[in-house]
């Protein structure tokens, strides 16, 4: 299949990693800092995606490499499958309201596939009720981020230290029940209520090379997936196929 060779071309000799429903790319970027040369998957057109990407779905990609031997290219896999059906605001405030519609959990059947990989892993989701192990969560904070925005990883194949969530020095920015609180932190989710612009949610994720809202309130700051990479190579010296 064509594809095969789309998604391994690399730009030098750095180790591999595939990143599967990659939205924007702020894990990948975050895991090219840490010295990764990324490939990302998505069934959704990613114009902004800043690395090598490959239009498909991710499930039929990964499996196909699988199948041919081609994930033997890569040293790792980063997989952010869609997550609104059990996120926090999914469960709470919309489902409690009738709001919303049905969503598709992948995380499942992602896992799966990543297990009959061989390769290590790592599954984000954010705080809800999806079903990962939380090896790692991170927090904005922890890297001196003006927003929150925990995430949740399952660490597949390996491990790595879990850091201490640090208190959190306010509130969040914007309206609540009819009253505006300030805060150190923006709130990059939504429209409305006191949300930031688009350029302070660039600021407050560090990410410059998108401005789409939408690809802002749902990336990865990219400070989360440099820790998770760093963390990684550090944790192994790695042998890639050329």
């Amino acid at each position: 299949m064509t594809y095969l060779t789309d998604i391994r071309r690399a730009r030098g000799h750095q180790p591999r990693l595939l990143d599967l429903y990659p939205c924007a790319g702020g894990a990948a970027m975050g895991y090219h800092r840490a010295g990764f040369d990324v490939i990302g998957v998505d069934i959704a057109p990613r114009p902004n995606y800043p690395f090598p990407y490959h239009r498909g779905d991710a499930l039929t990609v990964l499996a196909d490499l699988i199948s041919s031997g081609e994930i033997r290219r890569y040293a790792a896999v980063h997989a952010s499958p869609p997550c609104q059906d059990q996120c926090a605001l999914t469960v709470g405030t919309n489902r409690s309201q009738g709001w919303g519609g049905t969503h598709e959990d992948l995380v499942a059947p992602t896992r799966s596939l990543l297990d009959a990989s061989g390769l290590p892993y790592v599954i984000e989701q954010p705080n809800g009720r999806a079903e990962i192990r939380k090896d790692l969560t991170l927090c904005g904070e922890m890297f001196g981020l003006s927003v929150i925005r925990h995430r949740n990883f399952e660490l597949g194949g390996w491990t790595a230290p879990r850091p201490a969530h640090r208190p959190h020095r306010g509130r969040v920015r914007g309206w609540r029940h009819g009253r505006f609180y300030d805060g150190p932190y923006v709130a990059a989710y939504g429209n409305g209520g006191g949300k930031p612009s688009v350029a302070e949610l660039q600021a407050a994720l560090g990410i410059d090379w998108t401005d789409v809202r939408e690809e802002l309130t749902e990336a990865i700051p990219p400070a989360y997936s440099e820790h998770i990479g760093r963390a990684f190579l550090a944790s192994r010296a790695l042998g890639v196929a050329a």
